[in-house]
């Protein structure tokens, strides 16, 4: 998943024209250090594309966008969540199905860690990617509430799927962002962590009490209004 470190120099003084040894990790790995260094908002791609020694041009060929490159490979990873979610017998325990899943689809490289903290702390300050957080993360939980309802049954749309997926997310959010801060932490021990609570609150949709006070008396499927009112 880790291609070998970009040769970088000041930045601006690359020389124009694509290296043979140039690749995405490259650009990406350039990219977020002239963030770090000197802001998203005050970096332009053309400062970027002068450290890895690429044109302007050439670095749209790797990313559609500046904002892109903090997210790195997002479509790629919601591809590999997915698949293992299906590949799950279904005998499992859903909310032990999603916690796996989850878990080992956001193991990284050592070497990466240093470079995910700064992406972490850029997607959650930069009001510009905070925006586009809303955008991908609804994505995300667009795989994770179809495998809820292809569990319980009824429509991804529905509330519980809505409900799991969202659990879900924001217990991966406050995880990322714990760790980023605490660097004693191991990442995916505080994700396995924070799952685990979502998984004690939402055990009962399968009807396994994990919950202290047992299972609330919710329906899976919320009526349709337009059938409630005789419509």
């Amino acid at each position: 998943m880790v291609d070998g470190g970009p040769g970088v120099g000041p930045l601006g003084r690359g020389a124009r024209g694509r290296r043979p040894s140039t690749t995405r990790r490259n650009v990406a790995r350039a990219a977020l250090d002239c963030f770090n260094a000197r802001g998203y908002d005050e970096t332009t791609v053309e400062e970027i594309a002068a450290v890895v020694g690429i044109s302007r041009r050439t670095f749209f060929r790797y990313y559609d966008s500046k904002r892109d490159v903090v997210w790195g490979e997002f479509d790629a990873e919601l591809v590999r969540l997915e698949a293992r979610l299906q590949a799950e017998a279904s005998d499992q325990p859903m909310m032990d199905v999603l916690r796996r899943a989850m878990v080992a689809t956001n193991q990284f490289d050592p070497a990466e860690l240093e470079e995910l903290r700064i992406r972490i702390r850029l997607i959650g300050t930069v009001p510009t990617l905070v925006a586009h957080a809303a955008v991908l993360h609804s994505r995300w939980c667009d795989v994770v509430s179809r495998f809820v309802a292809g569990r319980i049954g009824g429509r991804p749309d529905d509330l519980i799927p809505q409900t799991a997926a969202r659990a879900a997310l924001g217990a991966s959010v406050t995880a990322f962002d714990y760790w980023a801060t605490h660097r004693s932490a191991v990442l995916s021990d505080v994700l396995d962590q924070t799952l685990r609570l979502v998984d004690v609150g939402l055990g009962w949709i399968e009807g396994r009490d994990r919950g202290p006070a047992g299972a609330p008396d919710v329906p899976l499927r919320w009526p349709d209004p337009a059938v409630q009112n005789g419509a």
